[in-house]
C-alpha cells in the first residue's frame, strides 16, 4: 500500500466510525456496538474495504445484512464528511473482521493444549 492510500484509509477509517457513531441507533439499534477495524481502499480510491468488528449482539450476521440495506444512507453521510478530502466518493464494500474472533479460537487451542500437557516443557 502506498502512502498515500494508507493516508486515504485513515481518514476513510476516522469518517465512517463518526457515521457509525451518529447513525447506528438507526441501522441496527441501540444494543450492538460496530467499530471499524480497518480500511483499505484500492489504487484509483475507487473502492474502499470497510472491515467491521460487531460486538454485543447475537447474530452479528443480521446485524450485517441491516448495514448493507442501509449502504446508500452510510455513503452518503461519508461524502458528506470526506467531500472537501476527495473528488469522488468510492464504493464502500463491508466485510465482517473476524481477527479478534480467531485470536481467541487460538488463545482458547494453546490453554487445552496447555492444561492436558502437550504444550512440552517449560523453561
Amino acid at each position: 500500500m502506498s502512502k498515500r492510500q494508507a493516508q486515504v484509509s485513515e481518514i476513510f477509517r476516522r469518517h465512517i466510525s463518526i457515521v457509525f457513531q451518529e447513525q447506528g441507533i438507526y441501522i441496527y439499534g441501540p444494543q450492538p456496538l460496530v467499530t471499524v477495524t480497518h480500511v483499505m481502499v484500492t489504487t484509483d480510491l475507487a473502492l474502499a474495504k470497510v472491515y467491521l468488528s460487531i460486538y454485543n449482539s447475537d447474530n452479528p450476521n443480521r446485524v450485517m445484512e441491516q448495514i448493507l440495506l442501509a449502504q446508500p444512507m452510510i455513503r452518503q453521510n461519508f461524502y458528506k464528511r470526506v467531500r472537501h478530502h476527495i473528488r469522488r466518493v468510492p464504493e464502500l464494500d463491508f466485510y465482517i473482521d473476524d481477527t479478534t474472533e480467531a485470536a481467541d479460537t487460538e488463545e482458547a487451542l494453546f490453554q487445552r493444549l496447555h492444561a492436558e500437557h502437550q504444550m512440552g516443557e517449560e523453561e
